[in-house]
């Protein structure tokens, strides 16, 4: 059964700039997404494209991200065919064993100026 759907939408050249600011990644992103959108040809796209996942998520979820949540607990990983996955790390993770959410599909796309995601969540 679905439990959330989310949507979120960044500008890449906002986000540009935010990650100029090392404190900036190291509160929104996980060290293994921080390493996996250094090594991108337009590192500013894969990072805006993670930043649209965690919103859709948070958003998916209900909550926003209160309660002891962190945008770095919600990691985009990439599986071995590119494809993206959401890992739930700490409090974040908690909050989904308390609502029974057990599956998480994640769509994202960028092109030079925007990036979106989409996350349902199932239980």
């Amino acid at each position: 059964m679905i439990i959330g759907i989310g949507t979120d939408i960044a500008e890449v050249p906002r986000i540009a700039k935010s990650i100029e600011n090392n404190s900036f990644k190291e509160k929104v992103f996980s060290a293994k997404e921080i390493s996996y959108c250094e090594t991108k040809a337009n590192k500013a796209e894969s990072f805006a494209a993670r930043f649209a996942a965690k919103e859709a998520f948070f958003k998916a979820l209900g909550t926003g991200w209160r309660g002891g949540m962190a945008f770095n607990e919600v990691e985009v990983e990439n599986d071995e065919l590119g494809k993206p996955t959401i890992n739930v790390l700490g409090q974040t993770a908690e909050m989904l064993k308390d609502k029974h959410i057990r599956i998480i599909h994640v769509s994202l796309s960028h092109i030079k100026d925007v990036a979106m995601a989409t996350v349902v969540l199932e239980d």
